[in-house]
């Protein structure tokens, strides 16, 4: 599992180009290989968007200030070299997609990582075996 959520300030919701994001974003981690071996199964690839349209960015005064922040979720047991690659690969991604309105307006991008355990989670999925189909 890696799920992505992109919470990012209303003011970029029509420059923000977030359905090419999120897309660029799931195709890197459906096919990540590290050591030649994938590290996120695609069938369990989500990238979402949320705009935020109720925000306040420092002291407030900054009117063209943006933010974006991303969440990657991923089941515990991937080593350090695939996580350093998730996430540095997924950093470049929103910094290459955002690096024209980053040299026009105040903009903070940021990402965290959180591993969870499969204790507690429920899944219900036939993504997995649609993708061994094709």
């Amino acid at each position: 599992m890696s799920h992505m959520t992109l919470e990012y300030s209303g003011n970029l919701r029509d420059s923000g180009g977030f359905t090419d994001l999120c897309r660029k974003l799931a195709q890197f981690m459906a096919t990540l290989k590290v050591d030649e071996l994938p590290v996120f199964p695609p069938g369990g690839v989500r990238v979402r968007a949320i705009p935020c349209d109720e925000y306040c960015i420092a002291d407030g005064s900054l009117t063209d200030a943006a933010f974006v922040h991303a969440v990657l979720k991923i089941g515990v047991g991937r080593s350090e070299a695939a996580k350093q690659a998730t996430t540095s690969g997924l950093f470049d991604i929103m910094k290459a997609h955002f690096a024209q309105a980053y040299a026009k307006r105040g903009l903070a991008l940021s990402l965290e990582l959180n591993e969870f355990s499969e204790s507690g989670t429920l899944k219900y999925n036939n993504l997995h075996a649609r993708f061994r189909k094709t």
